[in-house]
């Protein structure tokens, strides 16, 4: 296999940070300011613990959540936010409410005076959430007919087992018996400051921008409800879940395998071992099944981070007709991966590329605002940047051999795969042991 050139970049020297302030409200929410003058704009993230919810009114929360206020109507909050050049909307993970927000940089007052309005006072009426409700019912019904989500949820359910992780999606039926009444409760106890991060990025003054926020927010108190989710279970290997979806003419693989925080002193180490598997273009796991051979067109591999586990997860849609010999070269390049030292100049890409997206990643104020916020969801703050990047470059051949046999090996993989089981069992089953199962 040929290992492709790339430019050489400039020698990595130490990130510079930007300027930064931070400060906790009596309240318990801790707000973050980062200046980053590029362009005069600011951009706004605020993480809401939410582990926990129940699943269906927290997603409708999610999305009904600016359909008005006591003082003002959705088509009100969105003009308003118009007119200082920005906008606001929601969104749910496992872990977290997000609230995601840009303005320019004069309109950061009145950006956050809405955001409070909406924290204290959303009323969540009849008519506006009954037309989110049927988008969102919608929603799920066209992604219940994917073969992508079905194969994600056929693995979650496979990893996690009774975990509150296993379920990421509701169920249509669960999502129309939602009530306005029952978002209003669940807002009143769940949409608390009480360990939220609010997050500012842009034009600013951060030590200023703090002030605007504890003045807007002042009026945002109460204690949220404890949402702790328990660890995640070890990952337990064994047979392919074979989940059939007859007459598909494509088979959607995915695998878990163990993975770390971005604070363990491995996770360097094993972030540069995905890269090299299967974790960008010029990786050995896109090279074979792509390049090589062309059985599909998009793989990748990436670490998944949750509050309570990491696991890294391998993903393919592949042709029925080449499932087997797809299935073949993945548990090939896992195997070798896991056994093999890497080259030192294969390694040498996976770390500049390592390094080049570490860097890419901060280099606009969105961008900055997504990492900054996700970081201290999870305790860490922007340091954690220059610490990443120096172990990035520090990690030796020797340790991100270590991890990748450590958290690679194919005999650790937890594996579904949706496809027409009839086609496809038969050569499966002559790699590894198979069992029919249901997504």
């Amino acid at each position: 296999m040929s290992v492709r050139q790339l430019p050489e970049l400039i020698p990595d020297s130490k990130l510079k940070l930007p300027r930064q302030a931070e400060r906790k409200l009596s309240s318990g929410l801790t707000v973050i300011a980062i200046r980053r003058p590029a362009v005069p704009l600011i951009e706004m993230r605020l993480r809401v613990p939410f582990g926990r919810a129940p699943l269906a009114r927290a997603t409708l929360l999610s999305q009904a959540l600016f359909t008005g206020t006591a003082t003002m109507s959705s088509i009100e909050i969105a003009a308003e936010l118009q007119a200082v050049g920005g906008g606001l909307s929601a969104g749910l993970d496992p872990d977290r409410l997000l609230v995601t927000g840009n303005s320019l940089a004069g309109g950061l007052d009145r950006m956050l005076e809405i955001l409070a309005g909406v924290l204290t006072d959303a009323t969540y009426p009849a008519e506006e959430v009954a037309t989110e409700r049927d988008r969102l019912v919608d929603h799920i019904q066209v992604a219940q007919s994917q073969p992508a989500h079905l194969a994600r949820t056929a693995l979650l359910h496979r990893m996690y087992g009774r975990h509150p992780y296993a379920v990421q999606t509701p169920e249509p039926e669960q999502v129309k018996g939602v009530r306005p009444a029952q978002l209003r409760a669940l807002h009143a106890d769940r949409v608390r400051p009480d360990g939220a991060v609010l997050v500012l990025v842009g034009d600013l003054s951060p030590e200023k921008a703090i002030d605007a926020a504890e003045k807007a927010l002042g009026g945002w108190i109460g204690q949220s409800r404890d949402g702790n989710v328990p660890p995640t279970p070890e990952l337990e290997p064994g047979p392919l879940l074979l989940v059939d979806r007859p007459g598909a003419v494509q088979s959607s693989l995915r695998m878990a395998l163990p993975a770390v925080s971005r604070t363990d002193p491995d996770y360097a180490a094993l972030q540069l071992a995905n890269m090299v598997f299967g974790g960008y273009f010029s990786s050995r796991w896109v090279e074979n099944i792509r390049e090589d051979k062309g059985y599909t067109y998009g793989p990748h591999s990436s670490i998944e981070h949750f509050v309570a586990g990491s696991a890294l997860v391998v993903a393919a849609e592949v042709a029925t007709e080449v499932t087997g010999p797809a299935m073949l070269e993945t548990l090939y390049e896992l195997g070798r991966v896991a056994s093999l030292p890497p080259g030192e100049e294969e390694l040498e890409q996976a770390r500049r590329y390592a390094l080049g997206t570490l860097r890419l990643g901060m280099s606009t104020q969105a961008g900055l605002a997504g990492l900054a916020s996700i970081y201290a969801s999870f305790g860490l703050r922007l340091d954690y940047l220059s610490e990443h990047s120096a172990a990035l470059a520090a990690a030796t051949r020797e340790q991100v051999t270590e991890a990748a046999a450590r958290y690679l090996a194919p005999s650790r993989a937890v594996a579904v795969l949706l496809g027409d089981a009839d086609k496809v069992e038969a050569p499966l089953a002559a790699l590894t042991a198979v069992e029919r199962g249901a997504a």
